[in-house]
């Protein structure tokens, strides 16, 4: 039987008020115990996502009402996590020590989390967990989108901002599905995407989506939040679907004033859907063996070690990465 060592202390990076990514401090804390339902991971990477950087900040400042008024009341920062199991719960069935794992939790950017076990998928000898770790969050958004569009085999899919982790995962799953994909990004972007088989990539800076065919997609989907809905519902086809997926909107409100407008624009034939989504296993499983296979290639931007993530937080919180940024901490 494998056995680890477990220490009494780790390294975890904090923060105990909102602010930038300045305010998120590496600190020594206790191992935590894993519960009855949880397995405890030594964490070996960890995807950041743009919710880490939302969260960290408290914005849109209508999340403080859930996540904390003042300072935020989970104060590690990271979601995504891909590690080996150290210790199992009393209640836990199905991993065992020396399991390699990957799933979501909270306060994952850290050398050691516990994590609920229905939240994690086994993650083959041949796949480098340090990918596998980029899929919990923007993979499972990248498949939600999909399907609320209904994208499948020769549709016509615009992505609008997708050169970021979402947008990336979005655009190699699309392709996997036999869609073909145009989308709009930062010129760094475009060999990257054309790379994951994207057909057509459209320079932000020099061409406005309203430039773009009308009545020409199936789906449209906006991961950047600025152009107006009225220009992306009009390049749809009858019967196509507008998926809302990022932005930063209104200081308070966040996305919701564009979320209500958008239920007043749809028709019946073309529709808008707000997109949010929640990480299940078994779509975290399938994306890990689509991802083994070679079927989708998430895209990693860059790695940090632990001991430096707060650049890494920094990194994302720039909003100018192409694909995913990974903090390696094993």
């Amino acid at each position: 039987m494998t056995t680890h060592t477990i220490p009494q202390t780790m390294t975890a990076w904090r923060q105990h008020a909102y602010g930038p990514a300045d305010v998120v401090q590496a600190e020594t804390v206790p191992v935590p115990s894993p519960g009855r339902k949880d397995v405890l991971l030594k964490v070996a990477a960890v995807s950041l996502n743009s919710g880490d950087i939302h969260l960290m900040r408290g914005e849109p400042r209508v999340v403080r009402l859930f996540f904390g008024l003042r300072r935020p009341r989970t104060r590690g920062r990271g979601m995504d996590v891909a590690g080996t199991v150290v210790a199992v719960g009393a209640g836990v069935t199905g991993f065992a020590v020396g399991d390699l794992v990957v799933g979501a939790g909270e306060e994952t950017l850290a050398e050691f989390v516990a994590v609920k076990a229905d939240r994690l998928t086994a993650v083959p000898a041949d796949l480098d967990p340090v990918i596998a770790a980029t899929l919990p969050v923007a993979g499972n958004t990248a498949a939600t989108i999909l399907d609320a569009c209904g994208v499948g085999e020769g549709s016509k899919v615009l992505l609008v901002g997708a050169g970021g982790g979402v947008g990336t995962l979005t655009a190699s799953l699309a392709v996997a599905r036999g869609a073909e994909v145009w989308a709009t990004c930062g010129s760094r972007a475009e060999p990257v995407l054309r790379d994951l088989g994207v057909a057509h990539t459209i320079d932000y800076r020099t061409h406005d989506v309203a430039s773009l065919p009308a009545g020409a997609f199936d789906a449209v989907v906006d991961i950047a939040g600025e152009p107006p809905l009225e220009v992306l519902r009009d390049r749809l086809r009858e019967g196509g679907t507008v998926a809302l997926v990022g932005g930063d909107g209104h200081p308070f409100w966040g996305p919701f004033p564009r979320i209500i407008r958008s239920l007043v624009l749809s028709r019946r034939a073309r529709r808008f859907r707000s997109v949010t989504a929640l990480t299940k296993t078994p779509v975290t499983a399938e994306l890990v063996r689509m991802t083994a296979a070679g079927v989708i290639r998430p895209v990693i931007e860059k790695t940090f070690g632990l001991s430096d993530a707060g650049a890494a937080v920094a990194h994302v919180e720039s909003g100018r990465t192409v694909g995913k940024v990974v903090v390696v901490a094993g």
